[in-house]
């Protein structure tokens, strides 16, 4: 019988909903269907499922506030079944900061919490400016001024490894 499975996400502008979209295509073709969710409609329990998958998006140095309560509130029962976490963000575009050990937001995170899933993962996301509202747009922007990335208003940089997220799949089908 198939494990049950589910890929529970937030998602600020849809790239950390696509690469749940690809790692719930490499459990299926591992024989290991998978329900995904939106943080905001997740209405099933922890205890439902023998795998589940998080994946949030960093925005302004922090996951999304209700991935964090999600898994504060729901702890115990994350520390009973086989649990995997990945975070998204830009900083992981950098090869010294694209691993679980040394990316500073899963760091951060990991300092903050007693929650230890069985796998972890960091992936780079996508770099859109001209999908950014006004405000986000320029907020990136001097990040990456800052931390020496581009900032032409123009670009458009995917910098998700997609062979990275199928590995990442794998592995955790194989969990």
């Amino acid at each position: 019988m198939n494990k049950r499975t589910a890929i529970i996400y937030s998602s600020v502008d849809g790239q950390t909903r696509r690469i749940c979209e690809e790692i719930k295509e490499v459990l299926h073709k591992n024989d290991q269907p998978a329900e995904l969710y939106s943080i905001d409609d997740f209405m099933g329990s922890v205890s439902d499922y023998d795998l589940l998958i998080i994946g949030s998006s960093i925005r302004y140095g922090v996951h999304n506030e209700k991935i964090i309560g999600f898994i504060e509130k729901n702890k115990e029962k994350l520390d009973t079944i086989k649990t995997a976490f990945f975070s998204v963000n830009l900083v992981a575009r950098k090869p010294e900061k694209n691993s679980p050990e040394t990316n500073p937001y899963m760091l951060k995170y990991l300092k903050t919490t007693a929650w230890r899933p069985k796998k972890l993962e960091v992936f780079a996301g996508k770099l859109d400016y001209k999908k950014y509202k006004f405000f986000d747009r320029t907020m990136i922007r001097f990040i990456m001024w800052m931390t020496k990335g581009p900032t032409d208003p123009n670009v458009e940089i995917e910098y998700t490894n997609w062979e990275q997220v199928r590995a990442f799949g794998k592995e955790v089908s194989a969990m």
